[in-house]
């Protein structure tokens, strides 16, 4: 046993515990050690703490530093192209490699930004007026007197934009016929399946009719509620006032956005954002906003790559990103990163804070550098590279939204996004060139493309394009605007064609034109139904372009397929076969059933000024967004 005893004339007191030259050495090694780390771990304390400030000095305001990389982030910001966006007061964005294990750091950040994002307010006497420090916290100014500098808060105009409206949001409904009153009533089936998901899966992201019970899923990161964040514009245009308050009490009491989990970029872009800034548009309600806002944060460290196209997956509460596994060599989606521009448009509108368009902006400036193998895009994409990964294009999944928003960010823009229209026009005249098709029976189909190899299917994903192509066509001239709304109605005729041509008049997945097969499945993995919108999507914009009767009965007859089909006791199911007149259900309503096939089937049958297309685009959930006819900033905000 060593004793430690102080007894005069002793030597040092390492040595008074009897350790040997080597004992004594770690002994040392291990002091110096243990005082190094003590003294490390001042750096970690938050830059608040007293006690790291007995130790620490303030670290020197690094203002003039600061104030020029702020000015040339701010003149590289301007000028870029902002005419679909009312001009905002610049606003730091978030660094580009940002540790992406601090969301929560990055939340402050971007708060703190939309903050401080206004010119200073002439400053009252007597006020303390500040500068920004170096670490990007406020700081007192050395020289100043004693004076606060205020910042008046951004705040979008809610009223000015009602007002800036050219048709009432729920239409007029005068002169409508009884017959088109009738089944547009019909449609208020979304009732129905509303009611089946609030008392048996409310707060789940889907309802299981069959079972009777709620599905999670994992493609949300944890978010809940996507039937109910899906169904609220649709349960207003509906005007189905009580269960719309019912699904706002849900979002005020129990969406919780503090999760962590795996999510898909692209869904809860198009679902919860689209949904909820629709919803605050067609309401004004606040949460709404602040919910959308709140969220679309959460999204920012998925463009932290090297190129600053969004990788496709991210957890949401640490903000780590990463690649689909199925992904080809790591690449991103271009369905899913070119199919963020009208959300974060419009987040930057409502917030203030440009970091959401510069984004989006970012994606458009690489897809610009990019080639195109014959003008066509490619549906994989390296965020690394900025690079081709493989050479297949569908205007099908993997690629279809891309090219709706293209048109849609131009009209959204009130037709000021000039680069948009040329890309739009520049795609299609590809499209025409090397995909678009005709049949030994003369259907006309868009293939699929594959490294110059032509794939003779077309997905119900899909038909979607013959609504775009007419919408786009609405605003040509001459002989292209006749070629191209032919090339819409014949590409909607063909996607009727494959309803019809199966047992239960409902469409199969995709659908094959070769072997002597015309608009039919020919793989068993091919023949299911999931309630799709696609083709009364394409019917809606049609009939809103042309008034002609047929494609308002094509709807109808999917409102009575869905209903002899799809309908069961607890909700609507899709169905696994389309070819045979007793179908299996595969249990399951998808948000998709309420927020875009009802809708478009109810907006077929309502008054043009119902959601007028003069007013609103529709993102690719069929959430409708504000054209910008001015700018909405309120009144006095530079």
């Amino acid at each position: 046993m060593v004793v430690l005893r102080k007894l005069p004339g002793m030597p040092g007191w390492p040595a008074a515990l009897g350790l040997r030259l080597p004992q004594k050495f770690l002994f040392l090694l291990f002091l110096s050690g243990l005082l190094t780390l003590c003294f490390g771990a001042l750096f970690l304390l938050p830059d608040s703490s007293r006690f790291k400030r007995l130790f620490l000095p303030r670290r020197a305001t690094a203002s003039a530093s600061s104030s020029s990389s702020a000015s040339s982030s701010s003149a590289s910001s301007s000028s870029t192209r902002d005419t679909d966006l009312p001009r905002s007061p610049p606003a730091a964005a978030e660094p580009r490699h940002a540790s992406p294990a601090a969301p929560r750091r990055l939340r402050e950040k971007l708060r703190t930004a939309a903050r401080m994002a206004g010119p200073p307010a002439r400053t009252a006497p007597g006020s303390r007026q500040q500068v920004q420090g170096g670490d990007g916290r406020a700081q007192p100014a050395s020289a100043a007197p004693p004076a606060r500098e205020t910042r008046a808060p951004f705040r979008f105009d809610y009223e000015r934009f009602r007002r800036s409206l050219r048709h009432p949001v729920r239409g007029g409904r005068s002169g409508e016929d009884p017959e088109t009153r009738a089944r547009r009533m019909k449609i208020e089936m979304m009732k129905f399946a509303w009611d089946n998901y609030k008392q048996y899966a409310l707060g789940k992201n889907e309802l299981r009719p069959l079972t009777r019970n709620g599905h999670i899923g994992n493609m949300f990161g944890g978010l809940r509620g996507a039937t109910v964040i899906d169904a609220l514009d649709t349960l207003y245009i509906m005007e189905l006032e009580e269960e719309f308050q019912e699904a706002k009490q849900w979002v005020e009491r129990s969406f919780d956005l503090n999760v962590n989990g795996e999510a898909s970029l692209f869904e809860v872009n198009i679902r919860y954002i689209g949904g909820l800034l629709a919803t605050y548009y067609l309401t004004g309600e606040e949460v709404f906003k602040s919910k959308a806002l709140e969220l679309g944060e959460k999204l920012l460290p998925a463009f932290n790559t090297p190129t600053g196209i969004p990788r496709g997956v991210i957890n949401l509460g640490s903000g780590m990103s990463w690649s689909w596994g199925w992904a080809s060599a790591g690449s991103s989606i271009l369905a899913e990163f070119g199919t963020l521009h009208l959300e974060f448009l419009h987040l930057s509108e409502l917030s203030g804070n440009p970091v959401f368009a510069e984004k989006v902006r970012n994606i458009r400036r690489v897809l610009s550098r990019v080639e195109k193998p014959q003008g066509l895009y490619p549906n994989f994409l390296s965020p690394v590279t900025g690079s081709w990964v493989q050479h297949h294009v569908s205007i099908g999944g993997l690629g279809d939204s891309f090219y709706e928003y293209l048109i849609k960010s131009w009209l959204m823009s009130d037709k000021k996004d000039s680069e948009a229209k040329k890309m739009y026009d520049d795609a299609l005249e590809a499209i025409e060139k090397h995909l678009v098709k005709k049949s030994a029976g003369g259907l006309t189909y868009i293939a699929e493309w594959r490294g110059g190899i032509l794939d003779h299917k077309m997905g119900h994903l899909a038909c979607f394009s013959g609504g775009m192509i007419a919408l786009g066509a609405q605003h040509s001239t001459g002989d292209r605007r006749q070629r191209h709304m032919e090339l819409a109605a014949e590409i909607t005729s063909t996607c009727h064609e494959s309803y019809t041509r199966s047992d239960t008049k409902l469409g199969p997945e995709a659908f094959r034109f070769d072997a002597g097969s015309e608009a039919t499945a020919t793989r068993l993995s091919e023949r299911y139904y999931i309630l799709r919108p696609e083709v009364v999507e394409s019917y809606m914009y049609l009939w809103r372009l042309t008034h002609q009767p047929k494609y308002r009965h094509w709807g109808w007859e999917v409102v009575q397929a869905l209903e002899k089909h799809c309908r069961v006791e607890a909700g609507f199911s899709g169905i696994r076969d389309v070819y045979t007149t007793t179908p299996s259900h595969d249990n399951m309503q998808q948000s998709f059933f309420l927020a875009e096939t009802l809708k478009y089937l109810y907006l077929l049958f309502c008054e043009d000024d119902v959601l007028s297309l003069e007013d609103w685009v529709f993102n690719t959930e069929a959430h409708p967004l504000p054209i910008n006819h001015t700018d909405l900033r309120a009144a006095g905000q530079p």
